[in-house]
């Protein structure tokens, strides 16, 4: 479903993103781990088009989407939920979730519905402002609202910072259950351990590029990532 092969990004004279190739199928549920500032973010956004590529190739779905522009990409079937949520705090749960079907106009009816039943607590809120949900509120109202556009691959970026541990699980259960459901998952994240787990496979993103990658459970069991991101040793 998505190839990238040999990608370069620069911000002035910094290299982001370093020789970067990537691929997944499918349905499949990807992870892209490593720390703050390695890259990752970078790549989501320049496969959607937000950033412009200096070397490299980008496919979705067999098509050459490099460098074009995002509308145009987002209308392929590429959704983006950003770090940071991006919702629109003054605007209702309904508002910004009608926001996300832009490209859809005909899939308003079912992709609330869709997004309803996977998130009823957004139902209870939908005529409340955006801005006084709790923070795991919001970053459910952010991935409901891109799928909202009926995305054949859904991106999420760090969908679990800054919310606390029970939030967190419950985020990823919902990714999870989005899997099993049979979407195309790219997840970007810090939490490596929660990425790990729920993921079938992964890449180790450090300073731009990839230094290992593999099936997740073989990631989990890796000495080196086990010592830099989960926090113990290969003992334990």
């Amino acid at each position: 479903m998505l190839k990238v092969s040999g990608l370069s990004v620069s911000y002035g004279f910094i290299c982001a993103v370093k020789e970067v190739a990537i691929d997944l199928y499918e349905g499949e549920f990807v992870t892209l781990i490593g720390a703050n500032g390695a890259g990752k973010s970078t790549l989501l956004e320049t496969i959607l088009g937000v950033h412009r590529a200096d070397r490299g190739k980008i496919f979705f779905l067999g098509q050459d989407i490099t460098n074009r522009p995002t509308d145009r990409i987002v209308a392929q079937g590429l959704a983006l939920c950003p770090e940071g949520r991006g919702i629109l705090p003054f605007m209702t749960v309904l508002e910004n979730l009608e926001l996300g079907a832009f490209h859809r106009r005909e899939y308003i009816r079912e992709g609330l519905e869709n997004v309803f039943e996977l998130f009823p607590i957004l139902q209870r809120r939908k005529r409340q402002a955006a801005g006084i949900l709790s923070g795991g509120e919001q970053q459910m109202l952010s991935i409901a609202r891109a799928l909202m556009a009926a995305p054949k691959m859904l991106m999420l970026d760090e969908p679990s910072l800054g919310l606390a541990p029970l939030m967190v699980t419950e985020v990823f259960k919902v990714i999870r259950k989005l899997a099993e459901r049979g979407h195309t998952i790219l997840l970007a994240e810090q939490n490596a351990k929660k990425a790990l787990q729920y993921a079938s496979r992964g890449y180790v993103f450090e300073t731009g590029r990839i230094a290992l990658e593999g099936t997740a459970q073989d990631l989990l069991r890796d000495g080196e990532v086990i010592r830099l991101y989960l926090g113990g040793t290969a003992k334990d």
